[in-house]
């Protein structure tokens, strides 16, 4: 399984609807095992963040209202790819996971910048 993130709106009735993606692919925010490994981890946690460590026990919805804080706390997230990125198990190096951390944050803060310009919200599950 992998993690989503998805725009969405909120229509006159309270219901979510989720906003088509711009391009395959730009939808992916980490493995299942990120809820916990990443964006949950105490390093994530030890620099502040409150929106992330969210995954580690459910999905995450940030509140139209909200979107400018989330990307604040992305940019410090990135600023500490290294810091966050697990050490180097069996089947992949520390690199190797700065480099996939770094590409689905990208996709977050994409998604987190369409937010932004419309007015909507964002939701990682």
């Amino acid at each position: 399984m992998t993690l989503s993130v998805h725009v969405f709106r909120v229509e006159d009735d309270g219901e979510m609807t989720l906003l088509d993606t711009p391009s395959a692919g730009s939808e992916l925010a980490g493995f299942e095992s990120f809820r916990t490994s990443v964006w949950g981890c105490e390093g994530v946690r030890d620099l502040g963040a409150r929106f992330f460590p969210v995954l580690a026990s459910g999905d995450l919805v940030v509140a139209p209202a909200d979107v400018l804080e989330f990307l604040a706390e992305c940019a410090l997230l990135r600023s500490h790819l290294g810091a966050i990125a697990p050490a180097t198990d069996s089947g992949h190096s520390h690199e190797w996971y700065v480099e996939v951390i770094s590409h689905r944050l990208s996709n977050i803060e994409q998604a987190s910048h369409r937010a932004l310009e419309t007015s909507c919200g964002v939701m990682i599950w």
